[in-house]
């Protein structure tokens, strides 16, 4: 799959990719402390480990709208909903500086892809044209 992120990728710098770690889902994303739902302890390590990828690979900050392409690889071949990873992944790229704000994505694809060892995923961050 990852050739088919480098394949769409354009020339003109529009396009960045980044690999990420896998997400844990929404299951863990959030916990409830009392009356109160708060962004689990394994939630907040995510999207710190999430920024600090983004930094290491250069993260560039999308100013307009945006698509987002993505492509999930899990950490072994057990059914999982591809919709549970979605909100501890988004809101990592968001705080890790990808985008602004969540509401810039205009278009979102998310594809399964074959098991990696650990889990990974790929994210093709495109800015559309006005």
């Amino acid at each position: 799959m990852e050739e088919v992120i480098e394949d769409i990728a354009d020339d003109e710098g529009r396009d960045v990719a980044y690999e990420l770690s896998y997400p844990p889902s929404v299951n863990h994303y959030w916990r409830h402390v009392g009356d109160r739902t708060l962004i689990s302890r394994a939630g907040r390590e995510y999207r710190q480990r999430v920024a600090d990828e983004l930094a290491h690979q250069g993260v560039s900050t999308a100013g307009g709208s945006i698509s987002l392409f993505i492509s999930v690889h899990p950490p072994d071949r057990r059914r999982r909903d591809l919709d549970n990873i979605l909100k501890a992944l988004l809101d990592a790229l968001q705080h890790g500086g990808a985008y602004q704000d969540d509401g810039q994505i205009d278009s979102l694809q998310v594809v399964r892809s074959k098991s990696v060892p650990g889990g990974k995923v790929m994210v093709l961050v495109s800015e559309r044209e006005s």
